[in-house]
């Protein structure tokens, strides 16, 4: 039987605390929390923004109990380890207190006792790619720490990235997590460049750029793409295309790793079936690439798209043609975005680790250590799925 709704003059208390009922019994409070399970923004995320505001607005007061996790479930439809999640980082954020055996209480305010810090990150495409997961790992270890963080989304342009960097540098941020967009690496030491003549710490997730010596995190490309390509030749693959935007420090690794697999298992590197696109990544752009080397699919057995997003942009055009994959051709990608109803083989970048690293590195330099630029390498695993065929 389904729990009537109290309204504004009843007080359904659960051992001398507000229950979830109690708390939502403002008109239309419960329609009101809504987690939008398409939104790239993380679903742990929404539920700690929407409990905060509950915190800060006063329908949540110092000492009131919260809802329950299991009560949190019924109400947003999420699994426990995601409702977990934002109630942990709220308590590590000061908002709340957990009493063993009782539950989570929201703390009464300290303020004045400590200055919060904010973090700036700057990236490519919050809505898609690895982006969003790199964020995460990015504001989760800022949340530990109690650290802000304000996010911007480039679009890989550098006018873009130089209107968010004066932006940021103007809300006195302490430091800053930047993805290099798709220009050439003196417009991107401009940015950084910004950052570093008012001492404002600065780490590079991801890319790097030429010639400048600077805190970075990114992951081993050129073993990995080494490791993918050396894959697909155990498979009896001899002709493989290649994709990639080759104006990215990350895509020219895998391009290099690529070629020296094929030289070191004695294969030719087949230029008529290698793009190179001196830009950023465009589904359009893309499609006409793909549409483009499948005109000539007789030469390849294979095809490496440098990331996950290539690769299913070329999917979509080999089913433009009636192709089957891995039937027809073999495919692989790189990152492990995993899209559903795509099974396709790649080599899994840990995304997450990269923003958890790259936002310890600016924790050290805010707390004033002095050590040398670091550069922090992850390695990289091969996730086999249905995309390739044994030849």
């Amino acid at each position: 039987m389904k729990r009537p709704r109290p309204n504004s003059k009843q007080k359904v208390l659960d051992n001398d605390s507000r229950t979830l009922y109690d708390c939502l019994d403002k008109p239309n409070r419960k329609d009101e929390m809504i987690i939008d399970k398409n939104s790239p923004v993380p679903q742990y995320f929404q539920l700690q923004t929407w409990l905060t505001e509950q915190i800060q607005e006063g329908v949540f007061k110092p000492n009131d109990k919260i809802p329950t996790e299991e009560e949190l479930v019924q109400l947003t439809g999420l699994a426990r380890a995601t409702v977990r999640q934002a109630t942990q980082n709220l308590v590590a954020m000061g908002y709340l207190t957990r009493k063993k055996g009782l539950g989570s209480f929201v703390l009464i305010p300290q303020l004045g006792t400590q200055k919060q810090t904010i973090v700036g990150i700057i990236v490519p495409d919050i809505r898609a790619g690895y982006a969003p997961e790199l964020a995460r790992g990015v504001e989760d270890t800022a949340a530990k720490s109690k650290h802000s963080l304000m996010l911007c989304s480039s679009d890989d342009l550098f006018i873009k990235a130089e209107f968010h960097a004066n932006r940021l540098i103007e809300n006195s941020i302490s430091g800053v997590i930047i993805v290099p967009t798709a220009a050439a690496d003196a417009k991107n030491r401009m940015i950084v460049q910004k950052f570093k003549e008012r001492n404002i710490p600065v780490v590079l997730a991801d890319r790097t750029i030429g010639g400048l010596e600077i805190d970075h995190v990114t992951t081993d490309n050129f073993d990995g793409a080494y490791k993918l390509t050396q894959y697909l030749v155990s498979k009896g693959h001899s002709k493989i295309a290649f994709l990639y935007s080759s104006i990215f420090s990350t895509e020219q690794l895998r391009f290099e790793g690529y070629k020296k697999a094929l030289a070191d298992s004695g294969l030719r590197v087949d230029s008529s079936i290698i793009v190179g696109h001196p830009g950023p990544f465009s589904d359009d752009q893309f499609l006409k690439y793909a549409r483009t080397l499948l005109k000539q699919r007789k030469k390849m057995t294979a095809v490496f798209a440098a990331h996950d997003r290539i690769a299913l942009t070329f999917y979509a055009a080999t089913r433009e043609l009636g192709m089957s994959i891995p039937e027809d051709l073999s495919l692989v990608g790189y990152d492990d975005l995993n899209f559903e109803g795509v099974p396709l083989t790649t080599m899994h970048q840990p995304i997450y680790e990269m923003g958890v690293e790259s936002m310890k590195l600016i924790i050290a330099k805010v707390r004033g250590s002095a050590d040398p630029p670091k550069s922090i390498v992850l390695e990289s695993y091969l996730v086999e799925r249905r995309s390739v065929a044994q030849q």
